[in-house]
């Protein structure tokens, strides 16, 4: 059986190269941020698969409260949402 594919509640697929929001904390409130999916992982250690995705976030957050860092993330796939793809041009 081959990999099935991850994707996002629309159904985009969720791979490397895209550009997702996500839900993000900041102290007591919530806020959606944006970042570039670089790879797709899976976490086992609960006794089931959870997918799990390393980002990179671009800065651009809700909020007035600029975020301090963009190193990597490693999220939860489960509430993010695919709004743009940086490999349309490329051929596959």
């Amino acid at each position: 059986m081959g990999k099935a594919r991850l994707t996002d509640f629309t159904g985009a697929e969720i791979r490397p190269g895209v550009v997702i929001a996500y839900p993000t904390r900041q102290g007591n409130r919530v806020r959606n941020s944006e970042a570039i999916v670089l790879e797709t992982q899976t976490n086992r250690r609960t006794g089931r698969v959870v997918p799990m995705l390393k980002v990179r976030p671009t800065g651009r957050d809700s909020g007035f409260i600029a975020r301090k860092t963009t190193a990597v993330r490693t999220v939860s796939a489960e509430h993010v949402v695919v709004i743009a793809d940086t490999n349309e041009g490329e051929s596959k």
